[in-house]
Formats: C-alpha cells, sequence, structure tokens
C-alpha cells in the first residue's frame, strides 16, 4: 500500500470499471451544478475562441434565465429516453442499489414519497425516482415521479436540462403542488430533511432532520396526495465526513453557508476512481430503498394546524414502523433507533 494509498489493482474487469465511470459521472455532474464555475467556463472559452457563437450564446442565455426560467418548477422536462439509458444500470450496480416494495400503490392516486436519509449526495433517491435503473416503472406501473431538488442545482447553464431530462424539479412548495396536480400517477419524491440533514450523514447515523418539518404535510393535504415513507438503508454508509458536532465552528460556518446559499457544504470523502482510500466518489456499500405503505389524506383546500399536527404524528409513527421492520435486514441492530432533530 504506497503513501497509505489503497490503490485498485490493474486488471479489474471492464463491468467494474464501468460501474466507477457512471458513478462518477453522476457526482461531477451535481458537484459542478452546485458550483457552475466549469459551465460558465465552457461558455466563455465558445465566445473567446469562437465570437461568431456570441448571438447564439446570448439567445442561449435569455432562453435559460427568461423564457425557460419556469420549467424547473413547472414539472421540468423529463425525457423517458434519458431515464432508460445504460449508465443507470451500471450505476445501480456500483453499489447495488435495490428498490425494496412493501406494498401495491393505486396509479389513480398521487403520491407524496417522503425520502430519508438526505445522505451527502441522495444517491438512492435519484437511482430510484430519477431513473428506471431499479425498474421503478415496472414495480408501480402508472406511477410518474418527480424528484425534488434544490433550485441551486438547477441553476447551471448546460447542466440544467440535462438533471432536468430525468424527471427532476425545483424543492418547492409551487413546484410540488404542480407536478400532484398534473393527473392521476403524477407523484412526487421529496427528500424532507433537505440540505441541513446531508451534515448528519455519515456511517452509522440514523438521525432524521424532521421533528420540525410540517411544509410536506401541508403540501399533500393541499393536494390530496397520499404520503408514503421511504428509507434508504446504506445511504449514510457511502461517505465518510469530517466531525461536524452541533455547536463547532464547522457547523456554525457550515449553518451561515446554508442560510445565505441555500445549500450546506459538508466536508465528506470517499474513494477515487483508482484507489480505495480517498476522493469524492461514494464506497461500494449495498442501498436498499423500502418504499412503505401509503398514507391516504382527504384533500384540505386550507388545512389548520392541528390537521398538520396529527397527520405529522401519523406519519412519524409509520416511519418508525417502516424503519424498525427492515433496520436488521439491513445491517443494522435491534436497538438502532431514529433520531429526530
Amino acid at each position: 500500500m504506497p503513501l497509505g494509498i489503497d490503490f485498485a489493482p490493474w486488471n479489474v474487469p471492464l463491468k467494474r470499471r464501468l460501474q466507477t465511470l457512471a458513478v462518477a459521472h453522476y457526482v461531477i455532474i451535481f458537484l459542478m451544478a452546485i458550483g457552475p464555475i466549469v459551465p460558465w467556463l465552457v461558455i466563455t472559452l465558445l465566445l473567446v475562441c469562437f465570437p461568431i457563437l456570441a448571438p447564439m450564446v446570448v439567445l442561449y442565455l435569455f432562453w435559460i434565465y427568461v423564457w425557460d426560467r419556469q420549467t424547473p418548477h413547472k414539472g421540468g422536462r423529463r425525457v423517458p429516453f434519458m431515464r432508460r439509458l445504460s449508465i443507470w444500470r451500471y450505476f445501480r450496480d456500483f453499489f447495488p442499489i435495490h428498490l425494496v416494495k412493501t406494498s401495491d400503490l393505486d396509479p389513480n392516486k398521487n403520491y407524496l414519497f417522503c425520502c430519508h436519509p438526505h445522505g451527502i449526495l441522495s444517491i438512492g433517491h435519484f437511482a430510484t425516482f430519477a431513473t428506471e435503473g431499479t425498474r421503478f416503472d415496472q414495480q408501480y406501473p402508472g406511477i410518474t415521479p418527480y424528484l425534488m431538488i434544490l433550485e441551486e442545482t438547477l441553476r447551471a447553464p448546460i447542466l440544467r436540462d440535462y438533471i432536468m431530462s430525468s424527471g427532476v424539479c425545483v424543492s418547492s412548495k409551487e413546484s410540488c403542488l404542480y407536478s400532484l396536480n398534473q393527473g392521476p400517477g403524477h407523484s412526487v419524491a421529496l427528500i424532507v430533511g433537505g440540505a441541513a440533514e446531508s451534515l448528519e450523514a455519515r456511517p452509522g447515523s440514523t438521525t432524521l432532520v424532521l421533528k420540525e418539518r410540517r411544509g410536506f404535510v401541508k403540501i399533500a393535504l393541499t393536494a390530496g396526495a397520499s404520503l408514503v415513507p421511504v428509507y434508504a438503508f446504506g445511504e449514510n454508509d457511502l461517505f465518510k465526513q469530517v466531525d461536524n458536532p452541533p455547536g463547532s465552528l464547522l457547523r456554525r460556518i457550515q449553518g451561515k453557508v446554508k442560510t445565505t446559499m441555500g445549500f450546506a457544504p459538508p466536508l465528506f470523502y470517499g474513494r477515487g476512481i483508482f484507489n480505495y482510500t480517498f476522493g469524492v466518489l461514494p464506497h461500494r456499500h449495498p442501498v436498499h430503498v423500502v418504499v412503505g405503505k401509503p398514507i391516504d389524506l382527504q384533500k384540505t383546500a386550507n388545512p389548520t394546524v392541528e390537521e398538520i399536527e396529527r397527520v405529522h404524528q401519523k406519519y412519524v409513527e409509520s416511519l418508525i414502523q417502516l424503519f424498525d421492520s427492515h433496520k436488521t435486514e439491513y445491517g443494522l441492530s435491534e436497538d438502532t433507533q431514529l433520531n429526530f432533530v
């Protein structure tokens, strides 16, 4: 192990190399989208090297930031072909990621899939709801899921349209309601803990940011959508994170960045493309995305605080039951419990 680095052997099978490249593609795309330096460099180089393209570049920027700016808030621009690309099968098999179905879903209803935990890059939830790598369309025929992510991720030129092609939309109340109201089967996958929960992501962690979250319940009641608890066992084991306990200097800095920029910057590390010791790629670890039973709700235009609280409590109980029913099957001890903050 030269320099303390565990390098990958040279004779790794081609299939595993392709799996690693598929995962590297995912990580690079999302890191570039959050900090969109590269897309802007590409546009700048086009303008410098090919000035004749300037009118086209200006028109493109006008289109994405003015004419087409509402598309990420209104169902995005999903392309079924892109969701079925073979790259997502390699992506799935790297870990591997498994979709675990516990109940049938009526395609004549709408659902709000409440996804936990966020993890560092929400890999299990993306594979499940933004691709057909886990065969969601076969497991739940007639259900059309829209995965909600940070608005900042869908502002990067060029990348925004590529990401939206997987059925991804901006995570907001208006966006969720728009997608849920598109007809029977149209459903939303919302990572309830959001950016704040990514700061809790580390191997063995079962901490969820849920105690004060009520917005998803209000959205479900307003749209008359059923709440469906979803837990990705193994998601928090894909990366390690620099210690940042509540109250620490690092956590305070991360909190200020989140308040200012809308996302929390976890200091994470995993493995590399050619080594197993350090890098920004996730480790190979099984992820089981367990989709629970729906909690049917009656459509309520203006739900009261009491109604929201009652449904929230019922949802928490359902999530705990889902977690406890499967935790030992996926590597956790019997006494492991969810910790809500």
